[in-house]
């Protein structure tokens, strides 16, 4: 077929049989009569994008955007302000770069990805807490639950929860309501881990340096299953180490520094759908160990996903951070 457009053109013939003919009466054939032909630009880039959107998804899979990061323009280090920004400055200097991409229903896969390669894995765990809304009882019970599941899951000798954070997409709440992330990242740069074990265990920390130390995120739904801005987590056997761009964030206590991401084609996502709140996702953002069969992080964020039901209850989640010895 020549190549005489460069915009894709789709064309559907369909033959019928005419019943006044005599012939059998219409069923619908096990081979569809209809030819489709399709012409694309001659660009291979093109070409592989359409045949990209074209393509049928797997049950469960959804297509979606996802928003990447470009450099500032200008050349400077990248840097974001937390809350307050001084007189003359950006809230941040990069670009926003939303980008589609098919997002995989990880359902029946949970036993073929783990935190060790991809860098992410699914757990079942019910916990004691259902609702989050005591602080008390998330930095007591709740901390000791999730060092218990990471001592457990993972065979870490020691497990120190450090933080936590509550997301909840409601409307008009004001800034003291975290809402989910929308931009994927990971929460440190490889300085930054042993930057924030120095911060939350400053005694130790040296001591601790001398082993393996990562920082695993446990994160689960609240309240219901997650229909609005699932999770997403790429897995890190499709990243390249070039994509990760180190981002300044200067809050008010500490400057912190983590990786925002730039788009490749070639990172696969995955999330989990319709999670409950007994289904755990272990990110991993952190890993001292330099090993290239292991994944030292997990890039993550949130989407949106369409095909859920628009009356379906809002995403809540809390998501703790934890220190993992070995």
């Amino acid at each position: 077929m020549g190549l005489r457009s460069r915009v894709p053109r789709i064309e559907f013939r369909i033959s019928i049989a005419n019943p006044s003919t005599g012939m059998p009466p219409l069923a619908p054939p096990r081979r569809s009569p209809s030819l489709i032909s399709l012409e694309l630009s001659g660009s291979p880039s093109n070409q592989k994008l359409a045949m990209t959107h074209s393509a049928p998804l797997a049950l469960g899979d959804v297509r979606s955007k996802l928003t990447f990061f470009l450099p500032p323009p200008n050349g400077e280090p990248a840097y974001q302000y937390f809350r307050e920004v001084p007189p003359g400055k950006l809230r941040r200097n990069s670009v926003d770069d939303p980008r589609d991409v098919v997002i995989h229903n990880a359902r029946g896969l949970e036993d073929t990805l783990t935190l060790e390669v991809n860098g992410f894995e699914f757990v079942k765990h019910t916990s004691a807490e259902t609702e989050f809304l005591d602080e008390d009882a998330i930095t007591t019970r709740y901390y000791a639950e999730m060092e218990a599941l990471l001592r457990d899951h993972t065979g870490a000798k020691r497990v120190h929860v450090y933080n936590h954070i509550i997301r909840r997409n409601y409307e008009g709440k004001g800034p003291e309501v975290a809402r989910p992330a929308d931009r994927v990242h990971v929460d440190q740069t490889f300085e930054e881990g042993p930057a924030t074990l120095r911060r939350i265990l400053p005694d130790e920390a040296e001591e601790l340096l001398k082993g393996r130390v990562r920082i695993v995120n446990v994160w689960r739904p609240i309240g219901a299953p997650v229909h609005h801005n699932p999770l997403t987590v790429a897995d890190y056997r499709t990243l390249s180490l070039d994509d990760l761009i180190p981002v300044r964030l200067m809050r008010a206590e500490a400057e912190v520094n983590f990786f925002n991401i730039r788009y490749n084609e070639n990172l696969k996502w995955y999330y989990l759908k319709e999670q409950t709140p007994s289904e755990v996702v272990l990110i991993k953002c952190f890993d001292s160990a330099v090993d290239h069969e292991r994944a030292r992080l997990c890039p993550h964020g949130s989407f949106n996903d369409t095909t859920s039901p628009p009356d379906a209850p809002k995403r809540q989640s809390i998501e703790v951070r934890a220190f993992l010895f070995d």
